[in-house]
């Protein structure tokens, strides 16, 4: 029997069960940004593959397939036409390693206002399948004790990020670098513990970092949370460097042990960051904010971008 019930839909993916009977379900996740295409053409369509990649794994499914909408300028440019093919050569190698074919797509040329084309922006879908929707990863930090981690490396890595964008109105320097064996591992890692039961939430990181995955999730279970920087981590590039191939996790301290063993097992880094706790987001030694104070700037972004 089938049903197209819709299980979550939130920041990351959403989730569909397909078949009542065995709660088989898929998973859709779109991504894409143009800032990292307009520094590198080439990365920056892989960057947009890795981050819907590893949206759908955060919530448990597999990444099986991808579509595509290739948004740019004028190919009468050859500019243009030369970030076209980069990305299209990015995107087409990112597949091949992902292991995730492209079933369809569209390209839509000719999108600038006069000689001024818009951001070289492949948009990238991606499509996953799970097993049992009843055990797919919210995004929410839903717990509250629960043990927070942050897998994966962080780099100093700001080029094309959304605080150049906002603080600083500038773009330059080079998009994060892309790992695809360290795209391919996270995913496995996250599918394997949600599969378990060894995680109780998941947020990938992407733009805004670590610190605007953060806000999503407290905001998303109703829960806060109390942050330590590592020790030797500069709090700044800790909080809000986009570098890829990362995600935040909330571990029930039951399944702490487990879930390291597996990290470590697989190579993967995982840094225990800090507990699900309280109604604040408190990063210590750097600032608190309250999840009212949040939840307002969270939703009233086009109220005080009209006042």
């Amino acid at each position: 029997m089938l049903g197209n019930t819709v299980l979550s839909v939130g920041e990351d993916s959403g989730m569909i069960r397909i078949d009542e009977e065995t709660n088989l379900g898929v998973s859709v996740a779109t991504d894409g940004n143009g800032r990292y295409t307009k520094l590198d053409p080439y990365t920056g369509a892989q960057l947009a593959l890795a981050e819907a990649y590893r949206n759908v794994a955060a919530g448990g499914a597999k990444p099986l397939a991808i579509s595509d909408c290739l948004n740019f300028g004028s190919p009468e440019d050859p500019d243009v036409m030369w970030q076209f093919a980069e990305a299209t050569r990015g995107l087409a190698d990112a597949c091949l390693e992902l292991g995730t074919p492209v079933t369809g797509g569209n390209v839509s040329l000719y999108n600038q206002t006069g000689e001024v084309a818009i951001h070289p922006t492949p948009v990238v879908a991606v499509l996953g399948v799970i097993d049992d929707v009843t055990r797919r990863t919210p995004l929410g930090f839903a717990e509250e004790g629960q043990l927070l981690y942050l897998l994966g490396d962080t780099a100093d890595e700001f080029g094309g990020s959304a605080w150049s964008q906002v603080v600083h109105d500038h773009l330059g320097g080079l998009p994060p670098k892309v790992d695809l064996g360290r795209e391919k591992l996270l995913g496995e890692i996250l599918i394997a513990a949600s599969r378990d039961g060894m995680i109780d939430a998941a947020h990938d990181l992407s733009d805004g970092g670590l610190g605007q995955a953060l806000v999503e999730s407290c905001l998303k279970g109703g829960n806060g949370a109390r942050i330590i920087v590592p020790e030797g981590q500069d709090p700044f590039v800790f909080l809000f460097s986009e570098s890829a191939g990362r995600a935040v996790v909330a571990v029930p301290r039951s399944e702490e042990l487990r879930f390291n063993d597996m990290c470590t097992a697989r190579g993967l880094p995982a840094t225990r960051i800090g507990v699900v706790d309280g109604d604040a987001l408190d990063v210590q030694g750097q600032f608190t904010v309250s999840l009212a104070e949040l939840k307002d700037a969270h939703t009233g972004v086009i109220e005080a971008l009209l006042a």
